[in-house]
């Protein structure tokens, strides 16, 4: 497996990155034209759902952080039940599965392919992620950190194709046609997957054994179990919702599952510090973790604007009027993920030479300027909003800049802490601990869509102080992380 070489890299990685370029290809094609579309109006040439805006941002959290709050469970039953390699190709089926029922144009197929993405998602996103630092020794630190940012750039390129494509059709053709696209290409990324499956060779095809085989017996069984209970409660649930017997408040439910997730996270820390059977160095190296989690949370919730109050900026304040076309308002997204493709190569080349020279910045360092960077962003829209004030349409170099910077903060942060989780995880927890790593992202989603409703006010006039207000929290935030740079890397012991 080890000799297949693929970019300087083992020839696995190439499936990993081909498997997870077209499942957010169908992610963010979709996402790119998710709240657009419920904010549309019933009537029209382009019929949406005609859901309030401040219903449809809380809706945007919810889903976005229940996508990421799967990989917890999707982790566990890869771990204990599937192994890694089964839980990406039945997390794809769930995925296209939801894709193409949302494409039946109707509310309620609307909602219900929401729900089975999310549970897809959680299956295939947190176990493709650990299984490209299964490709790596553990000694090969700067490599994996190097893999995981090609890795991540594969994210990007499905990310920018599939804004681009299903944005053009969801807002030009139909908006059912941007969602069935967004399935065509989860199949397309499937039948990849199983065709190239054996450059993986057996890294993850069984789940973890304790050693005891009676002990893991009885955990398949609960296991299988609680699955079952909980596909049955879902559906009872979306089916009382469908038939109006059960009432649903969007807001109302994002607000209390913040309270939920963050409980959840501190009670599965807590386990694992307390009865995970860990030892004292590991305990510290979940410590870090933790500590990347409160930073990678507070990241999400200002980095996701781009799919909320920022594409309403996008359509409502920004003149996109170029040549007298009119650009769709969902390509300004697509900024994001050209300039991840452009950049990757840059900071995997970068991270590998200052660490030839002992001068590659610790991970709570890179979170740190993550933060900054992200607040600048926000710098960058304060101003603009200041002319929005007056009654202007500002240029779309605005949003552009403002992506550069978030951009480059992403960098700093979101593969570095992938690569950190691989290398800070237990190894017979690395599917919990890349779950807890996305309960990360759910979290910082589900206040995305909360602050999103408050961002995207139609009070112009307070916009920019609106804006003030995420910067100083950001960079405040980065500060902090700044300060605790080099108690972290105590913590980490001999991981860089």
């Amino acid at each position: 497996m080890q000799q297949a070489q693929w970019l300087g890299h083992p020839r696995g990685l190439a499936t990993l990155f081909f498997t997870e370029m077209w499942e957010r290809f169908s992610y963010y094609g979709m996402r790119a034209i998710l709240v657009l579309a419920m904010v549309a109006m019933v009537e029209g040439e382009n019929p949406g759902l005609g859901i309030s805006k401040e219903s449809a941002l809380a809706i945007y959290g919810l889903y976005t952080a229940s996508v990421y709050l799967s990989g917890l469970p999707g982790g566990w039953i890869a771990d204990r039940l599937i192994g890694q390699r089964s839980a990406v190709f039945w997390g794809g089926v769930v995925i296209a599965t939801g894709h193409f029922t949302m494409a039946l144009n109707t509310q309620a197929t609307f909602f219900i392919g929401l729900v089975l993405i999310a549970l897809g998602t959680g299956l295939l996103k947190p176990n493709v992620s650990a299984l490209v630092g299964g490709l790596y020794a553990d000694a090969e630190s700067a490599r994996k950190d190097a893999g995981y940012s090609l890795f991540y750039m594969g994210i990007n390129l499905g990310s920018f194709i599939g804004k681009l494509l299903c944005g053009w059709l969801g807002e030009k053709v139909g908006w059912h046609w941007g969602f069935g696209a967004a399935g065509v290409f989860m199949v397309a990324g499937l039948i990849q997957y199983k065709l190239t499956e054996h450059h993986l060779g057996s890294i993850g095809l069984s789940a973890v054994s304790s050693g005891d085989a009676a002990s893991d017996a009885r955990t398949r069984r609960w296991g299988w179990t609680a699955v079952g209970l909980f596909a049955a409660g879902a559906v009872a649930v979306i089916a009382a919702a469908l038939m109006g017997v059960l009432l649903l408040n969007p807001l109302a439910i994002a607000q209390s599952s913040g309270v939920f997730i963050v409980l959840l996270a501190a009670g599965c820390f807590g386990w694992l510090l307390m009865f995970g059977g860990l030892t004292a160095i590991e305990r510290k190296r979940v410590m870090v973790v933790m500590v990347l989690f409160v930073g990678a949370a507070l990241f999400w919730s200002g980095f996701e604007q781009a799919g909320s109050s920022f594409t309403l900026f996008a359509k409502e304040h920004t003149d996109r009027v170029v040549w007298g076309w009119e650009m769709p308002a969902s390509w300004i997204q697509a900024v994001n993920p050209l300039l991840i493709v452009i950049l990757s190569p840059f900071f995997a080349a970068l991270w590998v030479h200052l660490g030839k020279r002992n001068l590659n910045p610790s991970t709570p360092l890179k979170f740190a300027l993550g933060l900054l960077q992200l607040s600048i962003g926000f710098a960058v829209l304060a101003w603009a909003s200041v002319y929005v004030a007056a009654g202007e349409k500002v240029a779309p170099a605005w949003l552009l800049l403002t992506y550069l910077f978030h951009t480059m903060g992403e960098l700093c942060l979101s593969p570095v802490g992938l690569a950190a989780v691989n290398k800070l995880s237990p190894a017979r927890y690395q599917g919990m601990m890349f779950g807890m790593w996305f309960t990360a992202s759910a979290l910082g989603k589900l206040i995305a869509g909360l602050l999103a409703g408050h961002l995207a006010q139609d009070d112009v006039a307070g916009m920019s102080s609106r804006f003030q207000f995420v910067f100083f929290t950001a960079a405040g935030a980065g500060i902090f992380m700044l300060l605790l740079a080099k108690p972290v890397q105590r913590l980490m012991g001999d991981v860089k």
